[in-house]
């Protein structure tokens, strides 16, 4: 089911939501996980890789969303860093530390 409407009737337009912002692989792996009720074992099952995998990838997108919603406006050093952490060239530790001390000294 896509979503099309940003708009609920009769409110005013929101800043987009976080899980809108997701790209369809990361929209999919997020349905299958719902439907497993949460298991991550189930989630492996599925896609064919191993728990820890599961674990590793729902990491990097909970701190993905999570730097999302901290900063709805989403800036761009929050941009850049869920970028990085998304493809693996930061862990989300760092990305963290990184975007306290950039918001720290802006």
């Amino acid at each position: 089911m896509a979503v099309t409407s940003r708009l609920v009737s009769g409110q005013t337009q929101r800043p987009e939501h976080p899980l809108l912002t997701l790209d369809q692989e990361n929209l999919e792996f997020i349905l299958q996980l719902v439907l497993a009720s949460g298991s991550l074992k189930q989630v492996a099952r599925y896609y064919g890789i191993s728990y820890p995998t599961v674990r590793a990838r729902l990491d990097k997108l909970i701190v993905r969303l999570e730097m999302l919603v901290e900063n709805r406006e989403r800036d761009e050093m929050a941009n850049l860093l869920a970028n990085l952490v998304e493809t693996g060239q930061l862990t989300g530790a760092a990305a963290q530390s990184i975007l306290e001390l950039h918001r720290s000294t802006h």
